[in-house]
């Protein structure tokens, strides 16, 4: 049933993070996110065509063989369509600017709500705005854009797929291809942004853009109040596993925990690729620590070399633990999770 040589015989790289706390969630970190930004996101998100929340699958083969009491696993492949929890992010983000945009520009308050219903079409037509991404968040930006009506401009790694970059093109994005790896791709998209005067929507926090990123990660965590919704709300869990990337969805589902959890948090656990890794490397050196990507890992999504300044102020202070893994591991674990091996049903995950 399993290939237990596939789940052992791989070195992990592993970091205990000496500075992270369990204590009462910090006040000052209730400025990057807070449950009111949460609920929110929530609200607005559950009102867009085509939401439904996503399943929460148990792995409990998997569970029975490691002798642990149970494994869930949040599958968001359904994700409105495009495969990914990032669907939420990208997309929120772009809403929340176009409000801030045209209630500045307007001199009122401008509501989602209104802009979801067409009101300020003709403004918002005349908006361009640009991100960088390696396929997911792009690809929730571009849908985004598509919904809310304004021009979209997409700037992508010589790694990222064909495949992927004909999904964003499919949703009305201009792609630009950019020589070299993600973290160039976002220096691109920034400077494009600048003399053009566009507007980046992007998912990574770093000097001088920090505010839009915390409207992405609010988008993250309504993955979180549809399991609490799920499980009564009640979140049990012991361990939680976050992939790494920039790290924006593991800050914004730890924050989520933290504040939810205050009587009996969880250890959280921070997962990347070992070709990777910026915040395990980060967590050593105890300050935000750029790595170089010498090579692209299949893990697409997490070829990251920079984290996010915001993401790394949360897990700094919260994360338990860092760990790596290889990328030899990732096609025994996809076709295990695609076969149902590790519980009852097949997980499509990954390219």
């Amino acid at each position: 049933m399993f290939n237990n040589a596939s789940l052992q015989k791989s070195p992990i790289s592993h970091h205990q993070n000496q500075n992270f706390s369990k204590g009462p969630y910090p006040k000052c970190l209730e400025n990057i996110l807070s449950f009111s930004d949460m609920t929110t996101a929530y609200e607005e998100i559950t009102e867009w065509p085509g939401y439904a929340p996503t399943a929460l699958h148990s792995l409990n083969k998997l569970a029975q063989y490691l002798n642990v009491a149970k494994i869930d696993y949040k599958d968001e492949s359904s994700r409105f369509g495009l495969g990914s929890f990032k669907a939420l992010g990208g997309a929120y983000g772009v809403l929340c600017f176009l409000r801030e945009y045209l209630s500045a520009k307007l001199g009122t308050s401008v509501s989602p709500a209104d802009i979801r219903a067409g009101k300020y079409e003709g403004l918002i037509s005349q908006i361009t705005i640009v991100t960088a991404t390696d396929g997911n968040h792009g690809r929730s930006v571009a849908w985004g854009a598509k919904l809310f009506g304004c021009e979209c401009r997409i700037y992508v790694h010589s790694g990222v797929s064909r495949g992927r970059r004909e999904a964003m093109a499919a949703l009305g994005a201009i792609v630009i291809g950019v020589d070299g790896t993600y973290d160039q791709s976002v220096d691109a998209a920034a400077a494009d942004a600048n003399a053009n005067s566009w507007y980046i929507i992007s998912d990574t926090s770093y000097n001088g853009y920090t505010h839009i990123p915390k409207f992405v990660m609010a988008g993250y965590t309504v993955m979180m109040e549809e399991i609490s919704a799920l499980k009564g709300g009640e979140t049990d869990y012991t361990h939680v596993f976050l992939q790494g990337g920039v790290g924006g969805l593991a800050a914004a589902v730890t924050a989520y925990l933290g504040l939810a959890k205050q009587d009996k948090q969880p250890t959280i656990c921070i997962v990347e690729p070992d070709l990777a890794p910026c915040l395990i490397e980060s967590a050593r050196a105890g300050q935000p620590t750029t790595v170089d990507i010498l090579e692209e890992t299949v893990m697409a999504g997490l070829s990251c070399g920079k984290v996010s300044l915001l993401a790394w102020e949360i897990l700094s202070a919260r994360a338990a633990h860092f760990m790596t893994i290889s990328d030899t591991e990732v096609p025994d674990a996809m076709r295990a999770l695609a076969a149902g091996k590790w519980g009852e049903l097949s997980i499509e995950a990954g390219e």
